[in-house]
């Protein structure tokens, strides 16, 4: 364990950096969802990616407590966004 007030060790700097780059990129998408929605390929691309290879279809279940499902991917996406949820999973 590291002392209060002392820098962190190379690997901490690069773990807390990757976390914030990961929430800068997960921002940036949502940007593009607002503007153009959910049929821009940009965004269906990321959709794709995010569920290997295909953007579910129907009802969507998650893991958030509350909201249990959505009508689509794209309005669980967006809820995400709205409320910088950026990981929460299906």
């Amino acid at each position: 364990p590291q002392r209060q007030g002392t820098p962190l060790s190379d690997h901490e700097y690069h773990q807390f950096f990757m976390s914030l780059r990961a929430a800068q990129r997960a921002r940036a998408a949502c940007l593009i969802r607002t503007l153009y929605g959910c049929q821009n390929p940009l965004v269906r691309k990321l959709d794709e990616y995010e569920n290997h290879g295909v953007i579910p279809k129907g009802p969507i279940c998650s893991e958030m407590a509350g909201f249990p499902s959505f009508t689509d991917f794209c309005a669980f996406s967006l809820y995400r966004c709205t409320r910088k949820m950026y990981f929460i999973k299906v």
